[in-house]
């Protein structure tokens, strides 16, 4: 749904480039401002953005990355994030050099790490994998940079080839990527052993390698870049709200009007306006406001520029956002054994069940699920979450059971069977001979007559009445279960 219509664009980005004195930064990863190889990318990093993009809880240290020497500070200090497409396939690098403030005195210790690839036709919430640690560096630095060069590839100061990094090395380059067309990579720069007065530290990104070589224009997806308010954003109930730039488009500055708009439904209908103005530079998402928002740009060179943005904003999962559907058991169906449950979710997200303390799967199907009062957990894989423990009845027979006074499985009973209606059990040895009728009340100890039955399979009968599509069915079960000592 992207469009760019802008017939001097590239003259459009070398001019904002050239003459700005404030350039871009974004400094959390959702927001990451999308670059291209075909001309230097000027930059600062500048705070620490709105949102931790890595979990303090989980992250203090993490591949390459490590916290600054302001002990409470995260990981995160004056950063930066940019996101790059591959447009061929072939070697990416890239050199990010430092520059004064003012004067000649460079001030910055500028770090960085590269996270990728990733596929963009996935779904997944890339930042979200990269700030809890699901998505390690495949390429990072924090050496000391003598030569106030960093970044992938060759140091063009000192011609010091890139390698993995190891601490203590003094070589502030790592190896070459490999990309194959298509694969979205995102940089993270941080600013992280000086200059903590919050200034902006310049900076500028070069990118290289024999990709870049071959044609400087095709190495990255240059339409990445006309998607200048970013990829899609997924973002939870309660986070701090999201700054939508226009400055960040190739028309720079040079803006005479600004309309943003907003589709709730992502519909195709934008129904409503929400800002118009040459001072509209900036608009302010907050949540639960999810939609498709757009920005049009009216350049002072009569050319056009729009931008559009998904931004989806998820709630920790609850009991009511699920339909919990038993598919087997002796109320829904003629399947006594294994007894299946799903778990239907009534609103759009991505999420991972855990039943009863178990693994966490993304299938939201469970076979062979216990009988009895079985226990729910609903993540949000998005990061936005976990339900609280949400509890549902399977009716249906154990087993086995082990009547050894431990309070575990010390009587066998139907689970559940004080739903049914017009319950009976009758329980048989091998051969035949009736040792227990139960109801909706306790159940069966194991003994007879006073005296503990032996090690061995037991038959049931079970008999309830069943509503049918409005008739009432009499139902008969006849299964065994072990009794184990």
């Amino acid at each position: 749904m992207r469009a760019l219509f802008c017939a001097i664009c590239c003259f459009l980005l070398g001019f904002n480039i050239a003459t700005s004195q404030n350039p871009p930064n974004s400094p959390d990863c959702r927001t990451a401002i999308p670059v291209c190889a075909d001309i230097d990318v000027d930059a600062r990093t500048d705070g620490s953005g709105d949102i931790d993009d890595f979990d303090p809880m989980v992250i203090t240290q993490s591949g390459c990355l490590e916290k600054g020497s302001v002990a409470s500070a995260n990981i995160e200090n004056n950063t930066s994030w940019f996101v790059f497409r591959a447009g061929t396939d072939g070697q990416i690098g890239f050199d990010i050099e430092s520059f004064p403030v003012s004067g000649t005195v460079v001030t910055s210790e500028l770090d960085f790490a590269l996270y990728g690839p990733f596929d963009q036709t996935s779904g997944q919430n890339f930042c979200t994998l990269v700030g809890n640690g699901s998505a390690q560096p495949i390429r990072c630095n924090y050496e000391v940079n003598d030569t106030h060069h960093t970044g992938i590839g060759v140091n063009p100061v000192d011609g010091r080839v890139g390698a993995p990094f190891v601490v203590g090395s003094q070589n502030t380059y790592d190896e070459y990527i490999d990309v194959i067309a298509g694969e979205i990579y995102y940089l993270f720069i941080n600013n992280y052993n000086t200059n903590f007065n919050g200034d902006p530290e310049p900076y500028q990104i070069r990118f290289t390698g024999s990709s870049v070589d071959a044609d400087q224009n095709t190495a990255l997806d240059c339409t990445l870049r006309d998607e200048f308010l970013g990829l899609d954003i997924i973002a939870c109930e309660g986070d701090p709200d999201i700054v939508l730039s226009a400055l960040n488009s190739p028309a720079g500055p040079n803006i005479t009007n600004i309309t943003w708009e907003l589709d709730a439904d992502d519909d195709g209908t934008y129904e409503t306006t929400l800002a118009s103005g040459a001072g509209q530079t900036e608009l302010t998402v907050s949540s639960p406001n999810s939609g498709r928002y757009r920005v049009t740009i009216e350049t002072t060179f009569a050319t056009i520029i729009t931008d559009d943005i998904l931004i989806t904003f998820f709630a920790t999962p609850t009991a009511t956002d699920f339909d919990i559907v038993v598919l087997d058991d002796l109320v829904n169906s003629n399947q006594t054994d294994p007894y299946n449950v799903e778990f239907i979710p009534l609103l759009d997200g991505s999420y991972e069940y855990s039943l009863n303390g178990g693994e966490y799967q993304d299938d939201p199907v469970f076979s062979d699920v216990p009988p009895g009062m079985n226990t729910m957990i609903v993540n949000d894989k998005n990061g936005c979450g976990t339900s609280e423990p949400i509890q549902f009845l399977v009716v249906g027979y154990p087993k086995f059971f082990t009547p050894n006074g431990d309070g575990i499985h010390d009587n066998w009973n139907v689970e559940g069977i004080e739903t049914l209606t017009n319950p009976a059990v009758y329980i048989f040895d091998r051969f035949g001979k009736l040792l227990k009728e139960l109801n909706t009340i306790g159940g069966w100890d194991g003994t007879f007559n006073g005296r503990d039955m032996p090690s061995s399979d037991y038959w049931f009968r079970l008999d309830y009445d069943r509503d049918d599509q409005g008739v009432v069915v009499a139902r008969q079960v006849r299964r065994h279960f072990s009794l184990v000592r």
